[in-house]
């Protein structure tokens, strides 16, 4: 969805051929396309796979006339962009923060270890070890439910078992032992993050988008109201309706955080509001655009034209910072799902009757269905894509009915 996504955002505005596209595997948003040529290379995802064969692909850009950026798609591709950068800089531009700077933000625990230096507001927090659970010293010093998560996310792509997500809502002791032990027997070595629970549904949460520039200099931030996220286990967390949204405390807020920590690229928030406090807390920071980031170009944010105004034109030194989305005329509705699967399951508030009249005058947009990549066989695959939404909200929504989730 994201390698879509970023690939549809240059093609609309540069045109042209295919995007290259390099993986491990491949799924169904960027199959029988015409923007991106996809590459599978088993393994791809973690090195020496990965290092090897971008060292061969080096070799076909090495006197390329024009710069070729680096976008990554994934949490572990952007780790293993920045801790190769030395190396691949030499023949690509890569808009990513050194591998120090990396590791201290994708670790959620580091994570908050550096909001708290630089008054970011977070969820209470306590550390889950592995020596913890060994030796049974796991004490919930919160009220329930509780929210679980890992705090290394790249590790936890390797992590399987029944019963496993992105995230969990724990409700008991009993729940919580259960599910730590899951965990920790299946493999899973670092650490785990326990947080007080923000109470409030999907349409609680916010999420933003931000691009920094190679002076550190944050160029844009889109802010977005989540109004559905998939219920299906294995994704959880993940949005699949996001209506636009302004507030320039949090853009402030935001700015302010990215240029103290002299940030560079895309960055990616996830945030919930709490009504306890009146405040926004924020749950992570994802080291690149996120999955649904489409919404942002949808909006009229391009970002495939940020990097190419960065590193390609040179003529976004001087642009003024965006605070996106505060002129209600240009807003859309961006889906994942099929718009009856939004109203059915969304939670009747005042977002969502926004959201409906944005349907209702036809403003909105996916990212996957793309009038310039139009083909029989694309379309009926994204149709039963979306489709499959029908039968999983059926499923797993009506089963975690009342059993809010957290990021």
């Amino acid at each position: 969805m994201n390698v879509y996504g970023m690939a549809r955002a240059f093609h609309d505005v540069y045109g042209g051929g295919a995007v290259q596209a390099y993986a491990s595997a491949q799924l169904a948003p960027t199959r029988y396309t015409k923007i991106v040529n996809v590459n599978i290379h088993p393994g791809f995802s973690e090195d020496p796979v990965f290092i090897e064969r971008m060292r061969e692909i080096a070799k076909i850009y090495e006197n390329h006339d024009e710069p070729v950026i680096l976008i990554s798609c994934g949490d572990g591709y952007a780790e293993l962009i920045s801790k190769h950068k030395e190396e691949l800089s030499k023949t690509f531009v890569c808009p990513y923060v050194d591998y120090d700077k990396l590791k201290a933000l994708n670790n959620k625990e580091n994570f908050y270890k550096i909001a708290d230096e630089h008054k970011l507001p977070h969820p209470k927090t306590k550390i889950i070890t592995k020596k913890m659970y060994q030796d049974k010293d796991m004490k919930v010093p919160f009220d329930y439910p509780v929210a679980l998560k890992p705090a290394n996310s790249v590790e936890w792509l390797d992590i399987h078992f029944e019963g496993r997500k992105k995230a969990f809502t724990i409700h008991s002791d009993e729940e919580f032992n259960e599910v730590v032990a899951k965990i920790y027997d299946n493999g899973y070595t670092s650490d785990l993050i326990l947080q007080d629970f923000i109470p409030g549904d999907d349409s609680n949460m916010r999420v933003l988008n931000a691009y920094v520039d190679h002076n550190h200099h944050v160029k844009m931030m889109c802010l977005g109201h989540p109004l559905l996220e998939d219920p299906t286990p294995q994704s959880i967390g993940n949005y699949v309706a996001i209506v636009p949204d302004f507030n320039q405390d949090v853009y402030d807020q935001v700015q302010k955080f990215l240029e103290d920590i002299e940030y560079t690229g895309f960055a990616n928030f996830d945030m919930k509001y709490d009504s306890r406090d009146q405040t926004f807390k924020f749950f992570e920071i994802n080291l690149r655009q996120g999955r649904s980031s489409y919404f942002v170009t949808l909006n009229g944010y391009n970002l495939a034209q940020y990097l190419v105004e960065d590193y390609v034109e040179g003529s976004l030194e001087n642009a003024p910072t965006v605070y996106a989305n505060k002129n209600k005329a240009q807003h859309k509705l961006w889906l994942g799902v099929p718009i009856k699967v939004f109203r059915k399951y969304a939670a009747d508030n005042d977002a969502k009757r926004y959201a409906e009249e944005l349907i209702k005058q036809e403003r909105t947009g996916t990212t996957v269905f793309y009038d310039k990549d139009k083909s029989f066989k694309r379309w009926l695959l994204l149709t039963y894509m979306f489709h499959n939404y029908v039968k999983r909200f059926d499923e797993y929504f009506e089963a975690n009915k009342g059993r809010d989730f957290e990021k």
